[in-house]
């Protein structure tokens, strides 16, 4: 597992201005409650794309089989939006907790591609856990409703998001500053 250097620790703790803190990782991994943690300790504004795809969206889902025809779209439109937010909130000089999925490397390589003058404000947290851990921690948030639930992600969503997570390679850890979250410093 990769870790931060303490070059980057140090530069993300030191940076004075906004920051943009990414937080990354496959379903279940803790993302929620971590990014909680985050807009306490940096009075950072949240945008979690969860959220915005449950209030504009989840009333209208269709249920059919081919779901994935339907989220695609309504995702882009809506990274999109909380993108512009984002800027907003940062032109202001706050910072943001953005948890909008990038499990892919090419979705986190546009998003960095896209951050023009805040390429340097970003600081990527990474989260994982086995996939056991996981699936068992999203079983229990769909029948508990809690705090950090946005949606209810059934089994068949769970082990395809799965398979399509990607964490950082060497070359996003060297190019941005990644921070791996261990297990044991978020919740559920």
């Amino acid at each position: 597992m990769h870790t931060a250097s303490s070059h980057a620790a140090v530069a993300a703790v030191a940076r004075t201005g906004p920051r943009i803190h990414l937080v990354t990782g496959p379903v279940g991994a803790g993302k929620s409650t971590f990014a909680r943690q985050l807009v306490q300790q940096h009075c950072a504004v949240p945008l979690n794309l969860d959220d915005w795809m449950a209030t504009l969206f989840s009333a209208d889902r269709p249920d059919t089989s081919d779901v994935m025809a339907w989220y695609v779209p309504r995702t882009l439109r809506c990274l999109t939006q909380i993108w512009k937010t984002a800027e907003a909130v940062l032109n202001t000089g706050g910072d943001v907790v953005l948890e909008v999925g990038l499990i892919q490397q090419h979705q986190r390589d546009a998003f960095y591609a896209r951050m023009g003058p805040w390429a340097d404000a970003i600081v990527v947290y990474v989260l994982d856990a086995p996939r056991e851990v996981r699936r068992a921690r999203v079983l229990r948030r769909n029948a508990e409703q809690g705090a950090t639930f946005s949606m209810v992600v059934p089994p068949h969503i769970f082990e395809l998001a799965s398979d399509l997570w990607q964490p950082p390679d060497e070359v996003e850890c060297a190019n941005h500053t990644v921070v791996w979250v261990p297990v044991a410093d978020h919740g559920a």
